[in-house]
């Protein structure tokens, strides 16, 4: 049985009162989670690298892939104090090397997400790490280009999740780990 773990508490707390709102963005209907007050404020970004510092230093981990472009923001800074490989997961057309790409679906059409050929080694331990989980679909995607490049995903963390939405559901098959959750 894979672990959902969701952190809560005073981290929780801090960072509901930092991130924004910001209604019918990017259409009408839907209630944008943004970020960049965490960012903006250092105590509260500090913390947020301080907590995925502390859950995964004593872990197995080869390597991060970030997902773009958020997920960048959180995983660099981790990236660097653990002292491993960070890689990206770019949409369709944006990385400039050899690429593989795996396409999800969207609640109208399809996306798809690469990577780059060379970025995840056989039989490395892989931690994924977004800014926010809602459907699942890119995390998902994430998670099986990282197979099929030979490596194992240890977990897919988030800052925000989306609880309402079927993302966990969408990543059964892996551990996940948010900090903040939306009912």
């Amino acid at each position: 049985m894979k672990q959902h773990t969701h952190v809560g508490g005073e981290l929780e707390q801090y960072l509901l009162q930092a991130i924004r709102d910001v209604p019918d963005f990017p259409k009408p209907g839907i209630v944008f989670k943004d970020i960049t007050p965490i960012l903006s404020d250092p105590i509260a970004f500090r913390q947020v690298t301080k907590f995925f510092l502390e859950r995964y230093q004593r872990k197995t981990i080869d390597s991060i892939v970030a997902i773009e472009s958020r997920g960048f923001l959180f995983a660099a800074p981790l990236a660097h104090q653990l002292g491993i490989p960070l890689h990206l997961a770019r949409k369709k057309g944006k990385l400039p090397y050899s690429t593989i790409e795996e396409s999800y679906s969207l609640e109208y059409g399809t996306a798809a997400i690469e990577m780059h050929t060379d970025a995840v080694k056989d039989k490395h331990r892989v931690l994924i790490i977004d800014d926010l989980l809602a459907t699942g679909g890119t995390a998902s995607a994430t998670a099986k280009l990282v197979e099929r490049l030979g490596g194992t995903v240890t977990e897919c963390a988030f800052v925000i999740e989306l609880a309402f939405l079927p993302g966990r559901k969408q990543l059964a098959d892996y551990d996940v780990c948010s900090v903040v959750r939306y009912e």
